[in-house]
Parts: structure tokens; sequence; C-alpha cells
């Protein structure tokens, strides 16, 4: 099961039999992720260009998804004594699907703040005790893609030239004051003072992709300490080779447009 996948470095665990599960009663669902995962890709700009943990950054990922059948869906627990209704529950999951054998609840954690995690396993496991789903997934940056981020940011700088603040305009970057700030820094400090680009690369990589942020070490610290447990989980790492370069602008910036969309409908829905 996932043999493609792991042949491409992806990350893959099973916990609390979830193996056994996902083969016996939803086997479409391995079939889909698999077909899903290979044909996706993200974009080089739509990292930098949305501000790294500022959008969803999987865009075509939860595009395809959706295509099949996988939507966001609001869980209503309730508990009712009586005919009268002592208190309720809401679980918020980003993509579901029902099958003949049960629910799945698939969460994709790009780049949020790691207690996102807590939050994700914690619904999969009340969801699970209450009979909602039979099976969650979390699919999040695998430790190949965590441990090149540096080096990818780094070649979209010098693909760019990034030499300058003006240069960051050139190309549509608007940093924060602070994020200027911090870069001003690196480069005027009186001690071992880098370049623009160097000090860029450093500032936006440990600000945006830094260790508290959802990646497959914090996933996978809170899932050996029993954090979801046991519901039965799938985890999914992807491997650095999902980022692209060079990609037909168009399509890119229809990515990123997308996106803002989505984020304004979260917005709007809360």
């Amino acid at each position: 099961m996932f043999d493609r996948l792991t042949a491409q470095n992806f990350q893959i665990d099973f916990r609390s039999h979830a193996k056994a599960i996902l083969g016996a009663d939803f086997p479409e669902v391995a079939v889909q992720l698999e077909e899903v995962l290979l044909a996706s890709t993200i974009p080089i700009e739509e990292i930098i260009g949305s501000g790294g943990g500022e959008a969803k950054g999987t865009q075509r990922l939860r595009n395809a998804l959706k295509q099949r059948g996988w939507r966001k869906h609001s869980f209503i627990v309730q508990r009712i004594i009586d005919g009268i209704e002592r208190e309720a529950q809401s679980h918020e999951v980003d993509h579901v699907r029902t099958f003949e054998g049960g629910t799945v609840a698939l969460e994709i954690e790009w780049n949020n703040k790691d207690p996102f995690f807590d939050r994700d396993l914690e619904n999969f496991k009340r969801l699970h005790a209450d009979g909602a789903i039979s099976l969650g997934i979390i699919i999040t940056r695998g430790s190949g893609l965590q441990d090149t981020m540096r080096s990818l940011v780094r070649r979209y700088a010098d693909e760019k030239e990034i030499n300058s603040h003006a240069d960051m305009d050139r190309i549509g970057l608007s940093p924060t004051r602070r994020q200027i700030e911090e870069v001003r820094k690196r480069v005027e400090r009186e001690k071992n003072p880098v370049p623009f680009r160097e000090a860029w690369v450093e500032q936006f990589v440990s600000d945006k992709f830094g260790a508290a942020t959802t990646h497959w070490s914090k996933l996978e610290d809170r899932v050996r300490r029993g954090v979801g447990n046991p519901c039965p989980l799938v985890l999914i790492g992807l491997p650095a080779s999902i980022v692209t370069f060079g990609e037909n602008p168009t399509v890119v910036q229809e990515l990123l447009e997308e996106e803002k969309d989505a984020d304004e409908d979260d917005k709007n829905a809360v």
C-alpha cells in the first residue's frame, strides 16, 4: 500500500491498525490519495508569493481532493438528556468523504503553528469515539522538505536575483516592517554581516517555516505521546520533490488567486 508514494520519498505512517482498516474497508481511499498526491505539485511562487504560512500552499492538492468529493464539513455532536439539549460541540474538518464502509476525515497542515496538530488529532479522537469517522488522515511537510526549504528558497532568490527590497518589489513581494527590519539587522550588523540575499532567505525560512510550525517531526512527536489515540491514523509527509520551479506564470497566478478567495471564504465563515 502506497508503494508508489514511498518510492517518491513520501513519508507514510499508520497508527492504530489504520493500514488494515484502509485496506479492508477503504481501498478506494488509498487509490485516490496515491493518484492525487503523485499528480500534485506546489510551485515555488505559491510558497514565496503567498508569504509561506499565510496561504494554503497546497492549492492543487486541495482542488484535486474536492473534485473527488472530499468537502469541508462541520460535525455537530449534541448531548441530549430527556429531550433537552445540554451541550453541543462542532468539529470542522477541511476534507471529509463518506464511503460504503464509513466516513474518512482528512486535514492538510501545510504551514500552521504546530498546536494545530493537537486540534486535528483531538478532533479525530472525539469523532472516532462518537462513531462519526472511521479513520483520520493528516498530510504535512515531510522531513526532507522541511530540511530542504532553505535551499529551495535560496534557489528562488538566486533565479530572481533578489539583492534589495527594490528587487522584492519588482517581483511583487511585500514584506512587513518587522521582516524588513530583521533583514536590515542581518545586513548591517558589525559582526559577521551577510549579503542581502542570504539575509532575506534566512529571515523568510526561519520566520515562515521554523521549528514551531506544522511539519513531520512535530506530528510524529505528538503521535508518539498518544495524542489522538486510539483513532486509526494515516500520516503522510510531502517530499521536497513536490516543489517545482519554472511553471507557467499565468497558471501560478491563478493558484494564488484561488488561495486568496479560499482565505476570504474562511474568514467570512468565522
